[in-house]
């Protein structure tokens, strides 16, 4: 192979791959706007995992997005997950099941963790609210400001409002909002959601969803199921 072969294989390669949209590994997809951050690239704690192309969308730090997993202590081991394709707005805050206090007693107050002889009142295990792991689906929008609690699982395609108090589960393909979050619509028809999960776009080869993307982000379910 010439070098002149070499080259045109070399630029040939290059336009390809950039039909693929952006490298879920670079930390700032967007060049020159780095309050845009593909935040799997930069959280460290070991039980919070996040899927590619998730985005937190931050002017002040976007790459300190861990600042916002409140409560999150490694003695308690609960995870965060949030999955693939997701858009996270500022000031987005998760609480952990690290914020809860015993409420069986009279008083809520945590004596025991200042010691000097109050630590005799430790809860035992199982004596302190444990909700389990907070789970985000995949293409999830969550709007600015909200505030997700412990344990609470969101389902694939939901949108949060803005400033809303997330306190229990969120269905598929729905929009909540307000605190606590109610149920506001379902975005598309039971059958339309069923096929949807079905479907799962999000698992496909990033070849697939760059070739599908008029599909992906129209409203036609049928030729988004038939396609390749």
């Amino acid at each position: 192979m010439s070098g002149r072969q070499r080259s045109a294989n070399a630029v040939s390669a290059i336009r390809e791959a950039t039909l693929y949209g952006a490298d879920p590994n670079n930390k700032h997809p967007m060049e020159g706007f780095p309050q845009i951050c593909f935040i799997k690239n930069t959280v460290v704690n070991p039980n919070i995992i996040i899927g590619d192309y998730t985005y937190y969308d931050d002017p002040v730090d976007s790459e300190n997005f861990e600042r916002n997993v409140l409560y999150h202590y490694p003695f308690i081991g609960d995870k965060l997950i949030i999955g693939k394709f997701c858009a996270i707005a500022t000031g987005v805050k998760f609480i952990m099941n690290g914020a809860n206090h015993k409420m069986s007693g009279l008083s809520t107050y945590p004596f025991q963790i200042f010691g000097n002889g109050w630590e005799k009142v430790m809860p035992q295990i199982g004596e302190l609210p444990f909700k389990g792991d907070t789970v985000v689906g995949n293409d999830v929008w969550i709007g600015y400001e909200s505030t997700i609690m412990p344990g609470v699982k969101i389902g694939d395609g939901a949108i949060v409002a803005a400033k809303s108090v997330v306190v229990s589960d969120v269905p598929a393909y729905t929009i909540v909002g307000g605190n606590p979050a109610k149920l506001i619509k379902q975005r598309f028809s039971t059958e339309a959601i069923a096929a949807l999960l079905e479907i799962a776009w999000w698992n496909w080869s990033i070849e697939k969803i760059s070739r599908n993307l008029e599909l992906i982000v129209s409203a036609d379910i049928d030729a988004l199921r038939s396609c390749e």
